[in-house]
């Protein structure tokens, strides 16, 4: 008897547990709460941006003009500089010694002057002047004056040397933080523009936002416009910001946020916003999210409109 209905109940039970399979599947998956919450503008009608905070003096990436093995490095990451302080050193060793010849001209051109001088001053000093020739006494004075520009040109050997050495110490020409150091002592550094800098450098008293602007939306950007500043991944810390400037010259987009809607085939005017250091706990290389307030769509066109109308009409 039990086995009778044994294969009519297994199978009710096969169906139901593949109904209830069935619309388990079909249920929507629960939408996963962001890590953190995104940052929402303050301004009723406005663009956006993606921020790179840099240094009010932009990064400046040190090099040196000279190729050569770092023989001493004066400063640390994190230290402060003033202008003129030394930064690093490349070894001199050539022109020290280059440096010992030409003081050794130097000195060896003022003994020649010394003499000269000392015989042109005796036959000056003859009291009758039939004694000498007026030849010879021409042939001494000129040779004061060769021994003169003798010494002069030792002199500008020694100095010329001086400046040489000199640039082997690269040295800070604005105040400032080092941001990075790249280099090490005894590694050889090369002269001219690298693509990793020797040394970054640079004024982080006042920090700097580069905003990038879409092309698309930089018709409705106006200057002086009110903005904030989001540090991404935390819309609690935020900032106003100072408008500084705009730079004219639209590029292609290099500054990527990561999603996967971005539009990377595109161009962006880049405009430069400001504060201060101690208004948010941030470092220079980090993002924010911007938010510039700006005209709607229809209110800029309006603007454009009359504008147009103003510059057709004073051209008339």
């Amino acid at each position: 008897m039990i086995r009778k209905y044994l294969l009519p109940i297994a199978a009710f039970l096969g169906i139901v547990v593949a109904v209830a399979s069935v619309v388990r599947g079909n249920q929507p998956d629960p939408v996963a709460e962001p890590v953190a919450q995104p940052a929402r503008a303050p301004f009723q009608t406005f663009v956006a941006g993606s921020g790179i905070i840099e240094a009010s003096t932009e990064n400046i990436a040190v090099g040196t003009p000279v190729s050569g093995i770092v023989t001493a490095i004066h400063v640390t990451i994190g230290d402060r500089v003033r202008a003129g302080d030394p930064l690093f050193q490349i070894d001199d060793r050539d022109l020290q010694a280059n440096l010992l010849v030409a003081q050794a001209h130097v000195a060896q051109a003022a003994a020649n002057l010394a003499q000269v001088r000392s015989q042109l001053q005796l036959a000056e000093s003859v009291p009758d002047k039939r004694a000498i020739s007026v030849e010879e006494l021409t042939n001494r004075r000129s040779a004061v004056a060769v021994n003169e520009a003798a010494l002069a040109a030792a002199k500008a050997e020694v100095a010329q040397t001086q400046i040489e050495i000199g640039r082997r110490t690269v040295r800070a020409l604005v105040p400032g933080e080092i941001l990075q150091i790249k280099t090490r002592l005894g590694e050889f550094a090369q002269g001219g523009v690298l693509a990793t800098p020797l040394m970054v450098l640079g004024n982080d008293v006042q920090l700097h936002v580069r905003v990038d602007i879409d092309e698309n939306d930089a018709w409705r950007f106006r200057p002086g416009a009110r903005a904030f500043g989001y540090v991404r991944g935390n819309s609690d810390l935020k900032t106003p910001l100072r408008f500084e400037r705009i730079e004219p010259y639209v590029i292609p987009k290099t500054s990527l946020t990561g999603d996967s809607t971005e539009r990377v085939d595109t161009r962006v005017l880049q405009v430069i916003y400001s504060f201060d250091e101690g208004e948010l706990p941030v470092y220079v290389g980090q993002q924010m999210d911007i938010f510039i307030e700006a005209p709607s769509i229809k209110t800029a066109l309006a603007e454009n409109e009359i504008d147009q109308a103003n510059h057709t009409g004073s051209t008339q």
